[in-house]
């Protein structure tokens, strides 16, 4: 049976919407179907009228770009160079200046394009990760050699690569592209917001969410969840803390959380409680016990607590962020 120009066109749709592929509007065109079903066919096979494929931009593209920020102050949350840009808000820029999108926060560019296997195997323009879960990002030059917004009170600047990253991942391969990359829907349409890698995982959407919402690992939510409550959204600890992520009443009041026992309320006010404590103590283990025994416990023993309930809480929640890959 053969199909018409117009069923053809159809199925050309159909097929790039369940593959998550978006091309961009076409433009108006008053000519005759055979060159509508050309222009069609040829976007579908990433092909410009001509038959020849369109170049997209290339690691030396992506250094070159960085280096238009060198001397750019660093500015926590920054992401207008006029102002000032964080590490993740220069690999973003950088990117978004060649017409590639990426996701605003490092664990999240952690995840962008796919893995290189070891600092050997990098290219000039792979984005490189730091710690577990991931707190800083970086642009690769090539010889061991980094562009980065390293920390406040510095600015853009060429670094020596001074520890193994945990991830490197390269959003830029040879293969051409033929146009603006969102590096946030290649995924198939029917699988996003599925919560990513944390698929399979109770409320793994809700984590994600919230993690974005307030700038922390979603693994590192999943975990804390795990450890203080099993992921029942119903539990009640004998000391009276609330919830899948386990708040006490009057911290859950101070968080504007109205409902512990909601999850997504209770996931919301556990990000906005960490993202608070991972600023002030600038360490994961420091901002889980503050996140256990309270910040004051832990700026009263310049450390984690001396409390055998902290003591064993912190290692089981870096134990399932380790188990989730974090």
């Amino acid at each position: 049976m053969s199909l018409g120009v117009g069923a053809v066109l159809s199925r050309i749709t159909q097929l790039q919407d369940q593959l998550g592929l978006t091309p961009p509007p076409a433009t108006v065109d008053s000519g005759s179907s055979k060159t509508r079903f050309a222009s069609a066919l040829a976007e579908a096979k990433g092909l410009g009228m001509t038959g020849t494929t369109v170049a997209g931009p290339s690691g030396d593209d992506v250094v070159a770009a960085a280096r238009k920020y060198l001397g750019t102050p660093y500015v926590f949350g920054g992401t207008d160079p006029a102002k000032g840009l964080d590490c993740s808000g220069l690999v973003q820029q950088v990117y978004e200046d060649l017409g590639i999108k990426l996701p605003r926060n490092s664990w999240q560019q952690a995840t962008a394009g796919r893995p290189v296997a070891s600092l050997k195997d990098a290219k000039p323009g792979d984005v490189l990760a730091f710690d577990s879960p991931v707190d800083h990002v970086a642009i690769y030059l090539g010889d061991n050699k980094m562009i980065a917004a390293p920390k406040p009170g510095d600015h853009v600047k060429v670094q020596s690569v001074y520890e193994r990253p945990t991830h490197i991942r390269r959003i830029i391969d040879a293969a051409p592209t033929g146009a603006v990359q969102d590096m946030t829907a290649l995924r198939p349409a029917g699988l996003r917001g599925s919560g990513g890698e944390l698929a399979g995982v109770p409320y793994a959407d809700l984590f994600v969410q919230a993690g974005a919402k307030y700038g922390v690992s979603p693994k590192l939510l999943a975990a804390v969840a795990k450890v203080e409550s099993g992921y029942n959204p119903g539990a009640v600890s004998k000391a009276g803390a609330q919830g899948l992520m386990q708040l006490m009443p009057g911290t859950a009041k101070g968080l504007g959380v109205r409902d512990a026992f909601d999850p997504e309320q209770a996931v919301n006010g556990a990000a906005k409680m960490l993202n608070g404590l991972l600023k002030e103590f600038k360490s994961v283990p420091l901002a889980l016990a503050a996140y256990n025994a309270g910040g004051g416990a832990v700026r009263k023993h310049g450390g984690i607590p001396p409390f055998s309930e902290t003591q064993a809480y912190v290692p089981k929640v870096q134990k399932a962020l380790a188990a989730l890959g974090g």
